[in-house]
């Protein structure tokens, strides 16, 4: 079996190709550091079997290099290895063509077992990412803000203040202040700090 490592940090990699070993009898793994070794190792290696990648890369970002393999290699399976708990990057990569979605976190034999699945056909995301994608959305429809209370707490996470919201909704600053209110009232929290943490916590705006 021939597996496209591709990590800019030598140590995880090292870690990886060891735990990788115990895939296979007759295992081969390349190593690359960036994205654009990468696809020039994928055509290198036509015999290639899978692609472990990570998103952060020194070069190029993760997403742009899995759509480069999507499209030049698209029946060569690649699965994402990344930090990232970001519920939309675990969307992103599978839209974009990934197979599968491992968090850095995850166990050695969490990783196999992925790796295996993946290898059958199947598509592999977390449990532990899953479960808490449907919390969020479970979560989130307990609380009732209309569409424009949504845009005010969306400006509030990203630190404007009233006049400012204001501006940018075209509305007045008065009627920002009772949008405000309203959404510490549905989220039974009692300052901007209080709703914008409790927002980010049950999906309502997205962490950063």
């Amino acid at each position: 079996m021939k597996i496209l490592l591709v990590d800019d940090h030598t140590l995880f990699r090292d870690g990886i190709a060891h735990v990788l070993q115990k895939l296979a009898d007759e295992m081969s793994i390349l190593e690359a550091g960036n994205g654009l070794e990468a696809l020039s190792m994928a055509s290198e290696h036509p015999d290639l079997e899978l692609v472990l990648l990570d998103l952060n890369l020194p070069d190029h970002s993760g997403f742009d290099i899995l759509s480069q393999f999507s499209q030049q290699y698209p029946t060569l399976p690649v699965i994402i290895i990344s930090a990232s708990e970001k519920q939309s990057d675990m969307r992103r990569a599978i839209e974009q063509g990934a197979l599968g979605y491992i968090g850095k976190g995850s166990s050695s034999q969490v990783m196999l077992n992925a790796i295996h699945l993946v290898m059958a056909g199947e598509i592999y995301m977390p449990a532990s990412l899953i479960q808490r994608v449907s919390q969020q959305q479970k979560e989130s429809t307990e609380y009732q803000l209309t569409q424009r209370q949504r845009g005010v707490l969306k400006l509030m996470d990203q630190g404007y203040a009233n006049k400012l919201i204001a501006d940018k909704l075209n509305i007045a600053e008065s009627t920002v202040k009772m949008h405000i209110t309203a959404i510490f009232r549905a989220l039974q929290v009692t300052n901007r700090t209080q709703a914008v943490l409790k927002a980010q916590e049950i999906g309502l705006v997205e962490r950063v």
